[in-house]
């Protein structure tokens, strides 16, 4: 099965140059050097958290398991999410570990991992806020999600549908948009429905979630630099994956951090 997967992802990754010497076998240097070094942004509570100085949260979790797995040590590196995907092309780090949406268009470029999260977008809203029930009811209405991501892609061309479209603003990131919601600047905060029921859950009294969940079901997986030298890392860590899908360790950093353990496939998802 693993093999299946990477067959297809090789298959729809693209060719691109890169800075500096491509390595022949990224797994095997990362094994040699007995470390991996993986990026993300820490402000996407509940996958990625800076507290206290101190990452924490579910894809660190499940990435320390990964390098453990693979026998190395894990160096983790705090970036803004819009210089994660150019750093990885540029070669300046070896993963990604945010939570990234597959998408059609970012598998033509990257290696995706198998999902490590449920990427279907959600709405917050201020708790006590009886203006919205459903997603239609953000007609009109100022909302946010975090520019260059899948959900606020997906918020536009859901804003696009209603009768008055929403006043969709763009945030750095989920944090500033959560405080603007808390201000009362704009009325709702677009994102994937693990981070907004996350924000509903730490905060009661604050946010609320509204449901259901609005587009197309999407995941979130690691991203790889395409190509011949990173396929043998990628099946390395879908190996770890599928282990701790079996031995419960997936479903228990979910639960941890969420309460609950989404259904997450075990074979890369057909993607739009």
């Amino acid at each position: 099965m693993k093999s299946t997967i990477l067959g297809v992802v090789a298959a729809l990754g693209l060719s691109f140059g890169l800075s500096g010497a491509a390595q022949a076998d990224l797994l095997a240097d990362i094994k040699a050097k007995g470390k991996i070094v993986a990026a993300t942004e820490m402000h996407y509570a509940p996958f990625d958290i800076l507290k206290d100085g101190k990452y924490q949260g579910i894809c660190h979790d499940l990435f320390t398991e990964v390098a453990k797995e693979l026998g190395v040590e894990v160096e983790f590196l705090d970036l803004p999410w819009q210089s994660i995907l150019p750093g990885l092309e540029a070669g300046k780090f070896d993963i990604v570990n945010a939570p990234v949406t597959i998408t059609a268009e970012r598998m033509s470029r990257y290696s995706f991992t198998l999902p490590i999260g449920n990427a279907t977008v959600a709405l917050a809203k201020k708790a006590g806020d009886d203006s919205i029930t459903k997603p239609e009811d953000i007609a009109g209405k100022a909302v946010g999600s975090q520019k260059g991501s899948a959900q606020l892609e997906q918020l536009k061309a859901f804003s696009a549908k209603l009768d008055t479209p929403a006043d969709v603003r763009e945030y750095v990131n989920i944090d500033e948009a959560l405080a603007d919601l808390a201000a009362g600047r704009i009325q709702g905060v677009a994102n994937s429905m693990p981070l907004m029921g996350y924000a509903a859950v730490q905060r009661p009294g604050l946010f609320e979630l509204v449901t259901p969940p609005f587009g197309d079901p999407k995941y979130f997986g690691w991203v790889a630099r395409p190509g011949d030298e990173t396929a043998s890392l990628v099946e390395a860590i879908n190996a770890a994956l599928l282990k701790m899908h079996e031995d419960g360790r997936i479903k228990a950093i979910n639960e941890k951090w969420l309460g609950t353990a989404p259904e997450l496939p075990t074979e890369m998802p057909a993607v739009k």
